[in-house]
């Protein structure tokens, strides 16, 4: 059974489609990057998992549980951080996330153990006004998880981060689902964060899921790029296009981009081996690692000057 999964969810806002038919499939014990641009429709979906938008059509099911329709048994074993926190800044740590736990009616201890999985033990005695950005962050993330819901929804959780702080979220994500046995969706619009975190991804565009599968074996299917810099990229572009490449300037560096399939090696040794036979000086020819900027590029439609994001 999924974790989590739709089917042709849809939510409209009079006559502008947000989420258009999107059926995707989380798998247990993933940490699940869901992309796009500001206005892609992540937030909306995501409140269509959580219950707190319906939807104008399909189905959307957590651990198998129709939310629309169990919305209290799919509510519990669903822990969710999105950017407004609802923190009290008065109050300490402890004293925020014992509120919560009074409301779940879950054992005293049960505070404990989530401060201690996000590190905060000592600091929840300090009130919340105090703490950084990071550190209410962290909070967030424990109050999603007491009552440890075999599901995490994070929405954007390393916004407005320092660097330092973000690589802290990033490893605390990368190793939440074997640490707690939680299935993480996480919402992002940071390519590189989420591909040193998650293990599948899903991209949308424009309300529709334009992509989902497993992140290694997404890269894996990615036709490779061969990185070049010469002394004459007019030059090089004309000997260039005896190959079979998709070839890009940028300044004074190319990037060459082979057709599936292609033999790497052999491609590589051809280009430079005609480059300097015309009399191109080559200053590098390297291949580039297959990236999730890559997929991205290759499948989300380009953003549209002036969109909004609807949440």
């Amino acid at each position: 059974m999924a974790a989590i999964d739709t089917e042709g969810l849809t939510r409209r806002f009079g006559r502008r489609t947000a989420v258009d038919a999107v059926t995707m499939t989380v798998p247990e014990g993933a940490v699940y990057g869901f992309l796009g641009r500001n206005g892609a429709g992540k937030t909306t979906t995501l409140k269509m998992l959580l219950g707190l938008l319906k939807p104008t059509a399909g189905v959307a099911r957590i651990a198998g549980l129709n939310v629309a329709r169990d919305r209290i048994a799919a509510a519990r074993r669903t822990g969710a951080l999105l950017e407004a926190h609802g923190l009290y800044a008065n109050l300490t740590g402890r004293e925020n996330l014992d509120l919560t736990r009074s409301l779940l009616r879950l054992p005293r201890a049960e505070v404990d153990r989530v401060l201690e999985v996000v590190d905060m033990t000592a600091d929840a005695a300090r009130r919340v006004g105090g703490y950084s950005l990071g550190m209410r962050q962290r909070l967030g993330l424990a109050r999603a998880m007491l009552g440890a819901p075999p599901v995490l929804i994070l929405d954007e959780p390393t916004n407005g981060l320092d660097p330092d702080g973000i690589a802290d979220m990033r490893r605390f994500l990368k190793t939440l689902p074997e640490r707690t046995g939680a299935t993480v969706l996480l919402s992002s619009h940071l390519l590189g964060e989420i591909e040193q975190t998650a293990t599948h991804v899903g991209i949308l565009s424009e309300g529709r899921l334009v992509l989902e599968g497993e992140l290694a074996r997404l890269k894996a299917d990615l036709a490779p790029e061969i990185g070049l810099r010469v002394d004459d990229t007019t030059r090089a572009r004309a000997v260039l296009a005896a190959h079979d490449l998709t070839v890009e300037d940028q300044s004074d560096d190319m990037t060459l981009r082979l057709r599936p399939g292609q033999d790497h090696e052999a491609v590589t040794a051809a280009v430079n081996r005609d480059l300097v036979g015309a009399g191109v000086a080559v200053f590098a020819l390297v291949p580039r690692a297959r990236s999730l900027e890559g997929i991205y590029r290759a499948v989300s439609a380009a953003p549209k000057v002036g969109s909004e994001e609807i949440v």
